[in-house]
C-alpha cells in the first residue's frame, strides 16, 4: 500500500507542475473550421439559374394538380385549370418559377432572353389567367388549396413585382392584385384557427409560410397582416427550447424545422430578446466551431430524395437570417455558405424532378448572402 500511495503522490505533484497553458491545450483542444469560399450571384450564374423557370413556366406534363374531384367538370388540363400557373409540374412550383424570373430581370435588367422572359410572364400573369385562379380557390373543395406553401411564394412573388422598378412589374403586380387580396385574406382567416404549427421539413411547415407572408406585409406595409403574424408566430413558438437539431434532415425534407423556425422568431423579435431566445432554442449556434453536416442526396432523379437539396438552401438562407446584424453569430454564414456550395452545382442540368423548383430555392439562398 505505501508503494501505491507514493506512485499516486508523484503523478500528483508532477501533473501540478504543468503549466495552466498547457493544461488548456491538453483539455480543450482548439479545433480550426475551414472557411469555404463564398457562392455569389452575378449576371453569368442568373443566366444560368435562369434556364430553370424559362424551361418550365409553359411546360404543362408532367403535371402534379393535387385536386380533389368532385365531378367530371373538374376533370380538366392543367392549364384550363390554372392558366398563370400550369407549369414546373405543380401550381406551387410555377409560382415560384414566375418569382425566380422576376427576381434575376430586378437585379440583372441585362439577363440573357430578357425579352422573351417579359413575354412569357405578360402572356401567364394576365388580368383573364389570374380571375381563373382566383376562380379555382372558390371551388367546392379548393379552400385549402396549396395552404399555406403555395400562398407563402404568391405573396413572395407579388413583393417581389413592388420591389422591381419597372412597367411591367407594375402592370403584372396590378393583375395579380386579386389573387393576392385572396391569399392575404385566406392567411387572416386561417392563422387564428391552428391551434399548433406544423412542424414539418415539407410543404406545410408552419414557420416558413409565416416567414414569406410577413416579409409580404412588412415591404407592401399590410399591418393587419403583419400584426397577425408576429401574434401567432409567438403564440406557436415562444416556449420553445432544446430544437433536436441532430434529428434533421428527415428523408424527404426540403425545408429545416429548426432554422425555419429561428429565421422566423428572428424576425418577430426584438433583437435583445431572439438572443435571448435563441439560446434556449438553439444554444449550440453560439458556439464558433459550429459545424453542420449537410443533406446528401443519394439520387438526383428521385423527385423525394432530391429535396435534401433544398434542405440545403433552406438551411443556407435561415442561418444568413439569423446571422444579420448579430455579429456574435457571424460564424453560422460559412456554414450557410458551406451547404449553398454543395448543392448549387447540381441543380442546372439536371432531371427534371429537382429543376422545376430547385433554381427558385437557390437563387433565394444566394440573395440572403450579404454582398461587399
Amino acid at each position: 500500500m505505501k508503494y501505491i500511495y507514493l506512485f499516486t503522490l508523484s503523478v500528483f505533484i508532477l501533473s501540478c507542475n504543468i503549466s495552466e497553458e498547457k493544461k488548456k491545450i491538453i483539455t480543450e483542444p482548439k479545433v480550426k473550421i475551414e472557411e469555404v469560399k463564398i457562392p455569389t450571384i452575378n449576371l453569368e450564374e442568373a443566366n444560368r439559374l435562369s434556364q430553370l423557370p424559362i424551361h418550365c413556366i409553359q411546360t404543362e406534363y408532367p403535371n402534379k394538380l393535387n385536386q380533389t374531384i368532385g365531378s367530371d367538370s373538374d376533370l380538366k388540363t392543367p392549364q384550363e385549370l390554372h392558366p398563370a400557373f400550369y407549369g414546373c409540374f405543380d401550381w406551387h412550383s410555377a409560382v415560384h418559377g414566375h418569382w425566380s424570373l422576376v427576381s434575376l430581370l430586378r437585379q440583372y435588367p441585362d439577363l440573357e432572353h430578357a425579352d422573351d422572359i417579359k413575354r412569357m410572364l405578360i402572356e401567364n400573369l394576365s388580368q383573364e389567367h389570374i380571375k381563373a385562379e382566383v376562380d379555382y380557390f372558390f371551388g367546392t373543395y379548393n379552400t385549402s388549396y396549396e395552404r399555406t406553401y403555395g400562398w407563402a411564394w404568391l405573396l413572395k412573388l407579388t413583393e417581389e413585382l413592388h420591389k422591381w422598378n419597372d412597367p411591367i412589374a407594375k402592370e403584372l403586380a396590378s393583375n395579380l392584385q386579386l389573387l393576392t387580396d385572396l391569399i392575404v385574406e385566406k392567411y387572416v382567416a386561417f392563422l387564428p384557427t391552428l391551434n399548433y404549427p406544423i412542424r414539418s421539413g415539407e410543404h406545410p411547415n408552419t414557420a416558413f409560410g409565416l416567414s414569406f407572408a410577413y416579409d409580404y406585409a412588412k415591404t407592401l406595409g399590410n399591418e393587419r397582416l403583419q400584426a397577425l403574424i408576429e401574434q401567432r408566430a409567438k403564440a406557436f413558438y415562444m416556449t420553445d427550447t432544446g430544437c433536436p437539431l441532430s434529428w434533421e434532415p428527415s428523408g424527404f425534407d426540403f425545408l429545416s424545422p429548426c432554422f425555419e423556425e429561428a429565421a422566423l422568431m428572428k424576425r418577430v423579435l426584438p433583437t435583445e430578446d431572439f438572443k435571448s431566445w435563441l439560446s434556449d432554442f438553439l444554444p449550440q449556434l453560439k458556439d464558433k466551431n459550429f459545424t453542420l453536416e449537410t443533406g446528401k442526396v443519394s439520387d438526383r432523379s428521385d423527385g423525394k430524395l432530391v429535396h435534401l437539396d433544398g434542405v440545403n438552401f433552406s438551411r443556407a438562407w435561415s442561418l444568413n437570417e439569423i446571422a444579420k446584424d448579430l455579429p456574435e453569430y457571424s460564424h453560422l454564414k460559412n456554414s450557410a455558405n458551406q451547404h449553398i456550395n454543395y448543392s448549387l452545382p447540381n441543380i442546372v442540368g439536371d432531371s427534371y424532378e429537382g429543376g422545376h423548383w430547385l433554381g427558385s430555392f437557390a437563387i433565394y439562398a444566394l440573395n440572403s448572402v450579404e454582398r461587399d
